[in-house]
């Protein structure tokens, strides 16, 4: 697979998001970053090339995964880019809202590593890829 990849990551926790972006450049995934729901709006509003998949934390700051969720897929330019919300917490009622709003996976922080994670979205970025080559 061509690993020239680039991830938009949403989340505020500015250790963190500095750990993904260290993990990202080790595996030569292009990362550009958000720390706010106004910053992931921005970038989605003035990039003309989007992203190949959107991390996306549940919590933030300045409102929830949720609302960047139904901006993304509202956006002409955005709305097929795949979303892997990531949170420190995985209510049934809050899966299934992101899920049925079109997240592609919800998963739980402490149920996996960055590195799980990454491959996660690199598999299914593959298996994407892969599907629309074959159609």
């Amino acid at each position: 697979m061509n690993n020239s990849l680039t991830i938009l990551v949403v989340e505020d926790e500015k250790l963190l998001l500095e750990a993904i972006k260290k993990k990202l450049s080790f595996l030569n995934i292009s990362c550009i970053s958000a720390s706010s729901v106004a910053e992931a709006k921005q970038f989605i509003d003035t990039t003309s090339s989007p992203p190949d998949a959107i991390w996306l934390d549940f919590l933030l700051g300045d409102g929830s995964g949720l609302d960047v969720l139904e901006y993304v897929k509202s956006h002409p330019v955005m709305s097929t880019v795949p979303i892997f919300v990531v949170s420190n917490s995985g209510s049934d009622d809050k899966i299934t809202q992101m899920l049925a709003l079109g997240a592609a996976r919800y998963m739980v922080k402490a149920e996996h590593r960055i590195e799980d994670i990454i491959n996660i979205v690199k598999e299914f970025i593959e298996v994407e890829k892969e599907g629309l080559t074959n159609a």
